[in-house]
């Protein structure tokens, strides 16, 4: 970890997939998770259990104040992304986005649309040190 970076915790690969059906509805109730989770295939209880860990873990909030909880996701996509993005960069690229974008660049063929995605994020980047 990094001077001034607070730790996040790691989520399970379980977990995550909670935390997807969190983002995309915004806040949900158990059964309405257990219900997203493969069509309601994993028991209800084990999406309580999960929901109870993580709520521990301080990656959902929830709101008990009526009958059925409601549980949303404590931090936004958008920053866990930014999070683990830095941790990654940090840990396995020695600090140097550039090293991840060349990795990345270099093992998967990028469409048309996402190079030229790409170009206009740089196109932006530099416009701001300019």
């Amino acid at each position: 970890m990094t001077a001034g970076v607070p730790s996040l915790p790691r989520p399970t690969e379980a977990e995550l997939e909670i935390l997807r059906v969190l983002w995309s509805r915004k806040e949900c109730t158990v059964r309405e998770v257990h219900e997203a989770l493969r069509g309601g295939q994993s028991g209800y209880t084990t999406a309580l259990k999960m929901l109870q860990v993580m709520h521990a873990k301080g990656l959902v909030l929830r709101d008990d104040s009526s009958r059925a909880h409601v549980y949303r996701a404590a931090i936004s996509k958008e920053r866990a992304q930014r999070w683990f993005l830095g941790d990654l960069v940090r840990r396995l690229f020695d600090g140097s986005s550039s090293q991840l974008v060349m990795q990345a660049l270099g093992n998967d063929e990028a469409s048309p649309a996402e190079l030229k995605a790409i170009r206009n994020l740089l196109d932006e980047l530099d416009r701001e040190d300019s």
